[in-house]
Formats: structure tokens, C-alpha cells, sequence
């Protein structure tokens, strides 16, 4: 597919804990990448049966259904501040606690067949809306978590994301 082509974003885009996912993406194209990612980690998580899906790397680690959760989460959230932002909403966005949210959840009694169909249609609709963004709306910022941000910023931090939390469920749950 075709996608709009949106670039990196400086570093005074976003607060510097985001550095490691934006680095992920690198200087590919966003769009693409996400795009990419998505028909790969839909490969890489239904590769995984329901019952190792419920495994563990260490003791009070999240299974990877919680991992993936937790990637879901994140990507509604972060697309949530993309959307505020680049139409203009002005206010503050608050951070969110993840082990608030994994304690509240219930991704280890969810369908994992189902968790992977929310993830790509997560991933399907966020790429929809961030190729549909006016080009003036990337550069537009908002505060979340107290930390100024862009929503191109917003847009690796997505990609990103899911990358670093699919290699470590690679490299520390399914390693034999």
C-alpha cells in the first residue's frame, strides 16, 4: 500500500523516555513500518498457542497475553493523544499507570484468538487515521503526562512500542 510519508521526529518532539521506541522505527517510514509490523506480529502472535500464551518468563512477569494487552493499551491510548492533539484540543492529558491497568485487566481469561483480532484492527484503524491526518496536524503538540509532545512523536512512540515489547516476548518468553 501506498501511505503518506511522514518522517522522524527531532528529539525536542517528545520527552526523552520515548527515545528508545522512537529509535526503533528509526528513520523508516512511519506508515510503513506500522503497516509492515502489523502483518508481522499478527504472524508472530498467532504463531503462539492459547496455552503458552498464558506463559511466563519469570515470577511476577505479565504473561504474554498481558504483554499484548498492555501493547493494545498503549497503542488506544497514544492514538487517543494523536487524535486530541492534532485536532487542536488544547488541554492537558493525564499519564497512565501500566501496572494500574494490568492490575484492572482481565487479559488472562480473554480469547487470545480475539486479543490478536484486537490488536489488528487496533493497528488497521490507527494506521487510517494517522495517513489521514492534514500535513499541518503532525507538527501539532499537546501535553500528556505533563510532558510536551508531537503527534508525529505520538505516531513512532505506537510503532515503537509494539516493536520493543514483541522482540522481548521473542527473546525472553519463547527462547529455548
Amino acid at each position: 500500500m501506498i501511505f503518506k510519508r511522514v518522517g522522524p521526529p527531532a528529539a525536542d518532539e517528545y520527552f526523552s523516555y520515548y527515545g528508545g521506541y522512537v529509535s526503533l522505527v528509526g528513520n523508516g517510514d512511519l506508515l510503513q513500518t506500522m503497516y509492515l509490523r502489523l502483518t508481522e506480529a499478527e504472524s508472530f502472535y498467532a504463531s503462539i498457542d492459547a496455552a503458552k500464551s498464558l506463559g511466563r518468563y519469570a515470577a511476577h512477569k505479565w504473561s504474554i497475553r498481558e504483554v499484548l494487552g498492555h501493547i493494545i493499551d498503549t497503542e488506544r491510548i497514544m492514538s487517543y493523544r494523536a487524535l486530541s492533539f492534532a485536532r487542536g484540543d488544547h488541554n492537558a492529558l493525564p499519564g497512565v499507570d501500566q501496572d494500574d491497568f494490568m492490575r484492572n485487566s482481565n487479559f488472562d481469561e480473554r480469547d487470545w484468538s480475539g486479543m490478536i483480532a484486537e490488536f489488528v484492527l487496533m493497528r488497521r484503524a490507527n494506521i487510517l487515521m494517522f495517513d489521514n491526518l492534514p500535513d499541518d496536524a503532525w507538527n501539532r503538540r499537546g501535553v500528556a503526562s505533563e510532558h510536551e509532545i508531537t503527534v508525529r512523536a505520538l505516531g513512532y512512540i505506537v510503532a515503537g512500542h509494539e516493536i520493543h515489547h514483541s522482540r522481548v516476548v521473542a527473546d525472553r518468553y519463547l527462547r529455548t
